[in-house]
C-alpha cells in the first residue's frame, strides 16, 4: 500500500473518481468524496478523517508541503497521476492541483455532535444550495459552533460546492446528513433526558425577537435556518422555541441564508465572549462556546 503506482489512462477507477465530483449517489455508494487544496486536504489529515488516496502530479516537482505529506503518510495508497488527468479531478481551469485527496465520507449519526452546558449548533432545513451549506460550515467553525445538522431533500454536503465553500472547516466540525424531522427529534428528547434541553431558535423575517434582544448565554441553543426560497417547514417553524429577526435598514428584505446564520452566529459568539470576560476570563469570538461551559 506504501508503494507508488501511476494513471496515465482514464481507466475504470479514474472515472470512479471523477463520477464523485458530479454523482451525489456514486459518492452514496462509494462513500468517498474528492478534496482539493493545502488547507482541507492538511484538515482532513489533522483530524484523523479516513483519506483512502492521495493523488499527485507525476510530471511536476511538488512543494515541499505536498512533498512532506506524501512521506508522513505512507499507510496511505498514493498514486501519480498524469497532470491533465489531476487536473480533471481538481475542476480548475488555471493551474492544476498538486494534490487531490479521495476521503472517505463518515457515518451521518446525530451522536457525532457533543451538547454540553454551552452547546450552539446549527440546523440547515432542506437547502438547495451546496455553497451555502460551506459557507455555514465555514461561519459555525468560525463562532464556536459545535455542529451542523442538514434535514431533509436537501443539497449534499460532500458536494465539491460545499467543500469548497467550507475552505477545510467541514473537516474540524460534524456535519451530519438526517432525512426528516424525527431523528432530530429523537435527538433533542435524549439531550433533554440526559439534562441538557436545548433552546430551538429560528431565523426569520418576521421574527418575534429582534436577534440581539435574545439571550444566547443561558444554555444549549441549536438555530434554525430555513430553506433559501421557502424558509423554514411549518414542523419545524411550530417547533420553534423562540424566532428571531435579523434588525436591517436599507432596501434588502431578507438575507441570503449563509449570510442569515452568520449574524446569528457572530451574535451568539460576541455575546458568550462578553459573559466570559465580565466574569473574568477572556476569550476569542470562535472560544465562546467553550467559555459558556461547552464540553469537549
Amino acid at each position: 500500500m506504501g508503494g507508488v503506482q501511476r494513471v496515465t489512462a482514464r481507466n475504470a477507477r479514474f472515472q470512479q473518481w471523477q463520477a464523485l465530483l458530479t454523482n451525489r449517489n456514486k459518492r452514496s455508494r462509494a462513500r468517498e468524496f474528492l478534496v482539493q487544496g493545502v488547507r482541507p486536504i492538511t484538515l482532513a489529515l489533522e483530524h484523523g478523517w479516513p483519506v483512502r488516496v492521495l493523488l499527485y502530479d507525476a510530471e511536476r516537482s511538488l512543494s515541499h508541503w505536498a512533498g512532506q505529506l506524501l512521506r508522513d503518510n505512507t499507510g496511505v495508497e498514493r498514486l501519480a497521476m498524469a497532470p491533465e488527468l489531476l487536473a480533471e479531478l481538481g475542476e480548475k481551469n488555471e493551474t492544476p492541483p498538486e494534490l487531490v485527496a479521495v476521503v472517505g465520507i463518515p457515518a451521518d449519526d446525530l451522536d457525532r455532535i457533543r451538547v454540553g452546558d454551552g452547546f450552539l449548533g446549527v440546523l440547515f432545513d432542506r437547502p438547495t444550495s451546496p455553497g451555502n451549506i460551506g459557507s455555514i460550515i465555514r461561519s459555525a467553525d468560525a463562532f464556536g459552533a459545535e455542529g451542523l445538522i442538514v434535514t431533509g431533500h436537501a443539497a449534499d454536503v460532500y458536494d465539491p460546492k460545499s467543500v469548497r465553500a467550507s475552505t477545510g472547516s467541514l473537516f474540524a466540525l460534524p456535519a451530519v446528513r438526517v432525512p426528516s424531522q424525527r431523528e432530530v427529534e429523537v435527538w433533542l428528547d435524549r439531550e433533554r433526558a440526559a439534562g441538557r434541553p436545548v433552546t430551538v431558535v429560528g431565523t426569520d423575517e418576521h421574527g418575534e425577537t429582534a436577534l440581539y434582544d435574545f439571550d444566547f448565554t443561558g444554555g444549549p441553543v441549536l438555530l434554525l435556518i430555513g430553506n433559501e426560497t421557502t424558509g423554514l417547514s411549518s414542523g419545524w417553524r411550530e417547533r420553534c422555541d423562540r424566532t428571531l429577526s435579523i434588525p436591517m435598514s436599507g432596501s434588502a428584505s431578507s438575507l441570503n441564508a449563509a449570510n442569515a446564520a452568520t449574524a446569528v452566529l457572530y451574535e451568539a459568539a460576541r455575546q458568550r465572549a462578553l459573559q466570559a470576560r465580565e466574569s473574568g476570563r477572556v476569550v476569542l469570538p470562535g472560544q465562546a462556546g467553550q467559555a459558556a461551559g461547552q464540553h469537549h
